[in-house]
């Protein structure tokens, strides 16, 4: 009984062949030899043409699905001596290729189709899986459009993230775009704006200021172009529909600080930790945990699991003589807090690299806590803020599950503290054709707690 390797040998192979924008110009000397022998060749409409004249045919290719009355595929021959020129097909559609592969290949012939970078990556390769048995395919990709923008911008790309946009909705890259990687290639879909697209929805999602923009241009092409703009430059006008864009995490320019808005900072100003960018409390949520604070005009905050700072700093800007102590267990949080700090101009009391509550016992006692830490920790956290807690005083917690408010409330309740519960749900604008949708961030559940006045304190209040 015959294998089915040797079975797909007994009617036609397809041999998937990858190629970069400069097309017959970037294959290898063994394939455009291959090419000479085989009696049919699918290849994108863009390079038919450049086919034609490679084979130095005098007549236009066929257009796909042409058939003699005898049911084989239509195609030019040269004269006598020569090798015969393959039929030339187009593969853009998908229907009528198909319909031109299967007989060719059932009645044995040699066929090679050309495809762009890497064909079982959003290329032709998963399509042509439906149609035939994987042993009568053969695939040779070429380097991929991602590869090649890493390989021009001589960086490495192992860390990177991607997004396509082909035909799809952009909620992808604006979630791509919350957790702040290192790198995002973004694969443009010029019919749904291309790379202003995701211009816009870098602008929408604070970041603009966070990240270098490039645009990577015809890849492998000799006229290809790779260029960096700044948020206010504007797209070539003759953009390449071949194009994506690669956006590279930096820090951002210091800002001068007097320039800043009050409060609702942008999430792209921040310093982020390079090992977790994205880890911070984003800016609608960030609004809301400060109103919810009641700063007072003086006092005590702790700011507990803090972060890059983003709240408690921010605090800082609205209430310049509160005492911030900024608690942070990742090493290394200290100068990350500091250098936020001195990019917005105020000076916290202390920057605490350690675990709560451990730590705790070294801060004087609170007047407003805010807890975005603790984890699996986290009642006997709020257990030991509770007991620090003055009279008059307020916690809040953000919290991401149900089971988290579940825990905590009762704590809350049982000392005496009267709570309030609500969840933020926001949305950011995203660009969708000629308009605009609308994308949600993650829900926060937010507990508030507040201590009546006439509870006395504990007295451990610590220098």
């Amino acid at each position: 009984m015959n294998t089915p390797a040797e079975k797909a040998l007994a009617v036609g192979i397809l041999d998937v062949v990858g190629t970069d924008a400069s097309g017959l110009d970037g294959l290898a000397l063994p394939w455009l030899q291959q090419l000479r022998q085989v009696d049919l060749v699918a290849a994108p409409q863009r390079l038919l043409d450049a086919l034609g004249r490679w084979y130095g045919q005098t007549e236009a290719p066929q257009a796909p699905g042409s058939l003699t009355p005898e049911g084989q595929p239509t195609g030019v021959r040269r004269p006598m001596g020569q090798p015969p020129i393959p039929d030339l097909i187009a593969s853009d559609r998908p229907d009528e290729l198909l319909a031109r592969l299967r007989p060719a290949l059932a009645a044995g012939q040699r066929v090679v189709l050309l495809a762009s970078g890497d064909p079982l990556w959003f290329g032709i390769g998963r399509l042509l899986l439906q149609a035939f048995p994987p042993e009568q395919l053969r695939f040779h990709p070429a380097p991929t459009s991602l590869q090649l923008a890493f390989a021009r911008l001589g960086r490495p790309w192992q860390d990177a993230a991607w997004v396509s946009l082909h035909g799809r909705d952009p909620e992808p890259l604006a979630v791509a775009l919350q957790r702040r990687p290192a790198a995002l290639a973004v694969l443009c879909d010029p019919g749904a704006g291309g790379a202003e697209a995701v211009r816009r929805l870098l602008r929408a999602s604070g970041l603009e200021a966070a990240y270098a923009f490039w645009i990577c241009e015809r890849l492998g092409h000799p006229q290809e172009r790779v260029l960096r703009l700044g948020p206010a430059e504007p797209l070539p006008l003759d953009l390449d529909p071949l194009h994506l864009a690669v956006l590279l995490a930096e820090p951002s320019p210091a800002p001068d600080p007097a320039r800043l808005p009050l409060f609702g900072l942008a999430d792209g100003l921040w310093l982020q930790h390079p090992d977790q960018p994205g880890l911070m409390t984003k800016r609608e949520v960030r609004i809301q945990l400060l109103a919810d604070l009641d700063l007072p005009a003086e006092g005590v905050l702790w700011d507990i699991g803090a972060g890059v700072g983003s709240v408690g700093l921010e605090a800082l800007r609205l209430r310049p003589d509160l005492r911030l102590w900024a608690v942070e267990r990742r090493a290394g949080a200290a100068a990350l807090l500091a250098a936020n700090a001195q990019r917005l101009g105020v000076e916290p009391a202390g920057l605490v690299e350690g675990e709560a509550p451990a730590v705790l016992v070294r801060l004087p006692d609170p007047d407003r806590v805010l807890i975005g830490g603790g984890g699996r920790d986290r009642a006997a956290l709020l257990g030991a803020v509770l007991e620090r807690l003055r009279p008059g005083g307020r916690v809040v917690i953000p919290l991401a599950t149900v089971e988290a408010l579940a825990e905590l409330r009762p704590l809350l309740e049982a000392a005496g503290l009267a709570v309030e519960v609500s969840q933020l749900q926001a949305w950011r604008g995203a660009p969708l054709a000629d308009g605009t949708r609308l994308v949600p961030l993650n829900p926060v559940l937010v507990v508030k707690g507040s201590k009546p006045a006439s509870v006395a304190g504990t007295g451990l209040a610590a220098s």
